[in-house]
């Protein structure tokens, strides 16, 4: 006579339990138990690396067996790709050197943890390494010596109105992350860091007119200031040095600027209301380090004046740099 075996339950669930316990995660759904994260804001970006990493605040229950970043210039890189750091183990903040990287390109990156039961990402950032800095120089009459064209430019200008000569519009007290770039997308979700860790264009209407909360006034301030987007050996001039230089001009407008041995173009600017640009091809708008209260110093010309008025820092100027010495 055969017997019937009978399992409760509460026999079952005591014995799944138990097959937890002896086998770890082996077992679990794949997806309920991975590691929880956030990917650090990329700073110190250069022509071929820049500096990243995570925090992870959950190991879900399970050791993270392997930690790092993983970067591409494709959305959403994976760590099946050889382009990716290991930072140890374990939950907690970590920095990671990315390296190798190319010139002028956008690159997407992640940070990783691995346990037992898979891999979990944090959220995609976007960066945009910096050009290769190819350095050529004017001296003015003041002595100074200056780059010869405006950051992003391909050529000196060889026209108030020369195109390829206007360059890019940074945003003030901004480092070289993409943003600057005349057809950059936009957003209105202002920073809480002096990196914002993405290649938009932020757009602000109201409070300080700033792309950034609480403002700093610390931007820009020297060769070695925080997001000084120059070369190695030069900066953002002064609203005094700026006042010198336009005093030796031979005239009071744009054709004065473009004369001179900056040959300054009219490059136009970007609005901070809506990211749109303006003035391309009448106006020249130019970023000094000097603040103002809740604005900053720059020089503007047309074809009828110079002034050096304050901006609200969300506006997108050229930027002359000029060298530390």
């Amino acid at each position: 006579m055969k017997r019937t075996v009978f399992i409760s339950f509460f026999q079952l669930l005591i014995i799944e339990l138990l097959a937890m316990f002896v086998y770890g995660c082996e077992n679990q759904d794949s997806n309920a138990y991975l590691p929880e994260l956030t990917t650090t804001e990329v700073s110190q970006v250069t022509e071929a690396s820049a500096q990243g990493g995570g925090f992870i605040s959950s190991d879900a229950g399970y050791e993270i067996t392997m930690r790092g970043v993983v970067w591409s210039t494709a959305q959403n890189p994976m760590v099946n790709l050889s382009t990716k750091t290991n930072n140890g183990t374990g939950i907690g903040s970590f920095s990671s050197s990315i390296t190798g990287l190319s010139p002028s390109t956008t690159y997407y990156v992640r940070a990783y943890a691995t346990n037992c039961e898979g891999t979990a990402y944090g959220a995609q950032i976007s960066f945009m390494t910096a050009a290769v800095a190819t350095v050529s120089t004017v001296t003015s009459p003041t002595g100074k010596v200056w780059m010869d064209r405006n950051l992003g430019a391909s050529r000196v200008a060889i026209s108030s109105t020369d195109t390829e000569a206007y360059g890019d519009l940074y945003q003030w007290g901004r480092g070289t992350d993409g943003h600057e770039k005349r057809t950059s997308l936009t957003t209105s979700t202002l920073s809480t860091s002096d990196t914002p860790g993405h290649v938009k264009f932020i757009i602000v209407n109201s409070d300080n007119y700033d792309w950034r909360n609480p403002q700093n006034n610390n931007l820009w301030q020297g060769e070695n200031g925080t997001n000084n987007p120059c070369p190695e050996g030069f900066r953002i001039p002064t609203i005094t040095e700026w006042e010198a230089e336009r005093a030796s001009w031979s005239s009071n407008n744009s054709s004065g600027a473009f004369a001179s041995p900056l040959k300054l173009p009219v490059a136009g600017y970007r609005k901070l209301s809506d990211g749109l640009l303006d003035e391309v091809g009448l106006c020249g708008f130019y970023w000094s380090t000097t603040v103002n209260g809740t604005r900053a110093y720059g020089v503007g010309f047309d074809n009828s004046d110079v002034n050096a008025p304050c901006y609200s820092r969300a506006y997108g100027h050229s930027v002359r740099c000029i060298r530390d010495n």
